[in-house]
This record gives C-alpha cells, structure tokens and sequence, in this order.
C-alpha cells in the first residue's frame, strides 16, 4: 500500500474511531452486557471512562487533519487501548458476570488498535 493510501485510510479511521470514542456512553446504553461493566450497578463508572474516551476521541477526530504531527497520540492510543483490553479480558474471563466484554469493548480496543498501528506512519516519516 502506497504512503498516500495509508495516509489517507489513517485518516479516515482516526475519525471513525475517534466518533466510536465519543459514543462510549450511548454504545453502553444499548449494548450493556459488552460495554457496561459492574452489571451496570451505578452508572459512575461508565460516566467517568465515556468522558475520557470521549476526549480521546475528539483529539483523534482532530489528529487527522495532519497525522504524522500527532503521531504520539496515535501510539498512545494504539498502546493504551492494549493495555486497557488486555486489563479488561483477564477480568472478565475471571468474572462470570462480565463475559460480555469478550465480544464487545476488548475486541473493539484490539481492533482499534490494530488499525491505527498498521497505518501509522513510520518513524522515519516524522523525522
């Protein structure tokens, strides 16, 4: 794939992933058992991560005007939603309860991931 596609592509999902981030909240509302944790007992949790993703995910929406300038919060992202998926499956495989997150926020932060990392631009390219 040529630098300009990715470049574009990259883009296209910062924006998309960034509008996902910011619906963290709505997403919860609709689909519980796969973005709700704690059974949905208080909804403090929910309200304080949606409003971090939702943060993140304007940041994102607002890195694809120029990307290889915000490759740092790329990577952060790519990192951090890693580690957060990863947390996130070794407490539901613990916790009956929360199961659902296996197929719901811990392969979205994995996907997310994934994308960003295969159509970051390289290191050399910010140089």
């Amino acid at each position: 794939m040529s630098v300009s596609a990715k470049e574009k592509y990259l883009k296209i999902a910062l924006v998309a992933f960034g509008a996902v981030f910011i619906l963290v909240y709505p997403i919860g509302m609709v689909w519980p058992s796969g973005w709700v944790w704690h059974g949905g007992e208080g909804m403090y949790y929910l309200q304080m991560i949606a409003g971090v993703y939702a943060v993140l995910g304007l940041f994102l929406i607002a890195a694809a005007r120029n990307p290889l300038a915000n490759r740092s919060l790329i990577f952060f992202t790519i990192y951090s939603s890693i580690v957060h998926a990863g947390i996130m499956a070794v407490q539901a495989l613990g916790d009956d309860h929360e199961r659902g997150h296996l197929v719901g926020d811990v392969p979205a932060l994995l996907l997310a991931a994934a994308v960003l990392w295969f159509l970051a631009p390289p290191k050399s390219a910010a140089e």
